[in-house]
């Protein structure tokens, strides 16, 4: 039917806690919401909006122009093409080169460094640290941006309870700075259900046992923020003692 409505369509991967963010965004840029697929971690979002009308008489003169451009193309071609074959006759054999690439290829470890996002290197994220509330939307900003990505920072135990009904499993509270439980800056970073060895506990003098108050130079991958209870999941990398 002439009449009928053509939709563009576009899916976008979401972290769980951030759906109602990214659907109000969509919106705005005139995306219809469609439908939402869970994940266990992620979401996919799927839009659609209409498609604008294709301008056919335009296409019509473009598809004529562009004949034209390939004909004059081959044509040029075609009369190059003797005078290229006796310059190339003509070159001497190109020798192999022997020596080395002056720019070494990094190795994964090197690359890894550069990619750890910290507050020295990231300003959002040395903003975040230091933000005064817990909830806002920072947070969720953060986590949608750099979801995966990894992120170190010197910081504290806040809490640490035991996950469920095990007993060598636990849900560590993170803060930002030395305080431990007298922490109020930055976001509550939560491991969720990790025993101790999850932790992979590095540096000088590695403890047998960790409590609340404990320093450590955290490094984890940036997973959701739930918005209900205001905590930032991370997944530990390595934890550092300082």
């Amino acid at each position: 039917m002439a009449d009928e409505i053509r939709y563009e369509y576009k899916t976008v991967q979401t972290v769980r806690g951030t759906d109602g963010l990214v659907i109000s965004r969509m919106q705005k840029d005139g995306w219809e919401f469609v439908e939402q697929s869970q994940g266990t971690l992620r979401s996919t979002l799927t839009f659609r909006r209409p498609k604008k009308p294709i301008p056919w008489p335009l296409v019509g003169a473009g598809a004529a122009v562009l004949a034209i451009i390939v004909i004059v193309i081959s044509t040029a071609a075609a009369l190059s093409d003797g005078g290229e074959q006796k310059d190339e006759a003509a070159k001497p054999a190109a020798g192999v080169s022997e020596e080395p690439s002056a720019t070494p290829t990094p190795t994964a470890a090197e690359r890894a460094a550069v990619e750890v996002i910290t507050p020295e290197n990231n300003s959002e994220f040395a903003t975040l640290l230091k933000a005064g509330g817990t909830c806002d939307d920072a947070n969720a900003d953060f986590a949608t941006k750099y979801a995966g990505r990894t992120v170190a920072f010197n910081g504290s135990i806040v809490n640490m309870a035991p996950h469920g009904d095990y007993e060598t499993r636990y849900d560590f509270l993170l803060g930002t700075g030395d305080k431990g439980p007298n922490t109020t800056v930055g976001p509550a970073f939560q491991y969720q259900d990790v025993n101790v060895a999850e932790l992979h506990l590095t540096g000088a003098d590695v403890p047998a046992t960790v409590g609340v108050g404990d320093k450590f130079r955290f490094v984890a991958e940036v997973g959701d923020f739930n918005a209900v209870q205001c905590l930032f999941h991370l997944d530990p990398v390595s934890t550092e003692t300082r």
